[in-house]
């Protein structure tokens, strides 16, 4: 498949999950999706969806098998971020030196603990798709990330990092 065909089919396939995804929310009832953060919450896990399944070239049957694990995944990484950016902002003028040093340590065991996360799912993504795909798999999700950036930052005209 070339790549401009690549292009045309994320695209196609992005903006019919971005048209899917406010029925989807809607259809969610009370508290399930907090309103329009939740439905651009849900429009963008969507786009990530259509972005991952087409740069990994996942079969119907791979991706019967592998959503599940990459959501497992996500869910686990997410919480393990959440955790940290916790950790992060307890960082106070009033802290002492050895509860920053604590603090520190605390925060390189959640930084080990998604690194052996991410060993893990590597080797139970290997039981689903090819190894070509698995690394498919994490370029594509930087790739995501950085496509997200940067259409957020040239969306506010503000850059993407703060330089005031």
């Amino acid at each position: 498949m070339s790549a401009f065909a690549s292009i045309v089919r994320l695209l196609s396939l992005a903006a019919l999950l971005l048209t899917l995804a406010p029925a989807a929310h809607a259809q969610a009832g009370p508290g399930g999706g907090g309103g329009r953060r939740g439905q651009r919450l849900g429009q963008l896990e969507n786009a990530k969806i259509a972005f991952i399944t087409t740069r990994v070239s996942l079969t119907q049957d791979q991706a019967q098998k592998f959503w599940p694990l990459y959501n497992e995944f996500s869910d686990r990484r997410r919480e393990l971020n959440r955790s940290g950016r916790l950790l992060r902002r307890d960082v106070t003028e009033g802290m002492t030196d050895q509860q920053i040093r604590e603090n520190f340590n605390q925060a390189f065991t959640m930084r080990q603990q998604e690194l052996n996360l991410e060993k893990e799912y590597f080797e139970k993504f290997q039981k689903v798709v090819s190894l070509r795909q698995v690394a498919q798999l994490f370029q594509a999700e930087r790739d995501f990330t950085k496509e997200v950036i940067k259409r957020v930052a040239g969306a506010g005209g503000q850059p993407a990092v703060g330089t005031d």
